[in-house]
């Protein structure tokens, strides 16, 4: 899918900020209210925008430990590799998760209340997965980035609209 500046410019207000209105996001991108709507409908049907939620302070809920756990495959196959997937996306506690390249093969980011609930699960939910080799625990102290907005790339068609407004802007410039 194709999307361009107008499409952009709707997602980045709406990765700033969720529940503006449709009506102000309009206002923003100088549209009507009825085409605002049909092109964020389309994003949704075409699976850009994925859903909607607020962003919880972990701190303020109580899970003050965020772990990020390096985790290696004792014998690669598919079928490992698909139920260490499966049992991570299950866990509540994992809250992202990438298969990565490197020493290990998976890392996932673990929040949890403390450490005494880390070694829980550390000790009765990834040790005992069969396929694991190995777990590095590395523990956050402190979070510099979290939660940020996607850096949008641009498509073709909003590059040179971008350049031929610059282009534009340049010449009036010179006048």
């Amino acid at each position: 899918m194709e999307l361009d500046r107008t499409d952009h410019r709707i997602l980045a207000l709406l990765q700033e900020d969720g529940r503006r209105t449709n009506v102000q996001i309009a206002d923003t991108v100088a549209l009507s209210p009825s085409p605002c709507l049909r092109r964020i409908k389309r994003l949704e049907a075409d699976g850009v925008i994925r859903g909607y939620r607020a962003i919880i302070d972990r701190e303020a809920v109580g899970l003050g430990l965020t772990v990020l756990v390096e985790i290696k495959v004792g014998q690669h196959s598919r079928d490992n590799a698909g139920a260490l997937q499966e049992a991570l996306a299950d866990m509540p506690e994992v809250v992202s998760c990438h298969m990565i390249s490197g020493t290990a093969d998976f890392v996932a980011e673990v929040v949890v209340r403390d450490l005494k609930e880390y070694e829980r699960v550390l000790t009765e939910r990834l040790l005992v997965l069969p396929m694991i080799a190995d777990i590095r625990s590395n523990f956050s102290l402190r979070r510099i980035k979290s939660e940020a907005p996607l850096p949008l790339p641009l498509s073709e068609d909003t590059r040179r609209e971008e350049k031929d407004s610059a282009r534009g802007s340049a010449r009036k410039a010179k006048r």
